[in-house]
């Protein structure tokens, strides 16, 4: 969290018009996506709300997952807010979606890491804006489209300015 604790870093594939999702589930398949996604998480912390985890159906191999929802889910590390679920972490902590935590994280968050999908797929959950007067563009790294890649995509890296507190 800014300024205390481990390091909060939202991490999401965004395509070019905001969307994340459709439904409960994500509208593209782009592999590459999800290695650098296992790579950047694993080891450390990643938080979702409910119905991300639902989504996806079970917690992710290599990596603590915390659950933002106030029912308890058996078998399921589970906070009833995202300032508790961050303060339960020791390691790094990724904030993995959906809509709302990306939302709320936005306040938290010393960076983010965008996979910017380059498409316009219909989708009803969306990543919110990112405030230019928080966090600032710090790189852009063109990905190399796979065979299992629907689309190109890119990677993007923001950081919190100094003034974004």
């Amino acid at each position: 969290m800014v300024g205390e604790g481990q390091p909060v870093t939202l991490i999401a594939a965004v395509a070019e018009n905001g969307v994340i999702g459709r439904g409960l589930a994500i509208p593209w398949r782009v592999s590459s996506d999800l290695r650098r996604f296992k790579a950047r998480t694993t080891g450390n912390t990643i938080i979702i709300g409910r119905r991300t985890h639902e989504s996806i159906g079970k917690t992710l191999p290599g990596r603590r997952t915390i659950v933002v929802t106030r029912r308890p889910i058996d078998g399921v590390e589970a906070a009833k807010s995202l300032a508790e679920a961050i303060a339960m972490s020791t390691t790094p902590v990724f904030l993995a979606g959906g809509a709302r935590i990306y939302a709320e994280g936005m306040a938290l968050a010393d960076g983010i890491e965008i996979t910017r999908v380059h498409a316009t797929p219909d989708g009803d959950v969306h990543f919110p804006p990112i405030d230019p007067e928080r966090f600032r563009l710090v790189d852009i790294v063109p990905g190399e489209q796979g065979e299992r890649d629907e689309f190109a995509f890119s990677f993007e890296t923001y950081a919190r300015t100094p003034t974004g507190n």
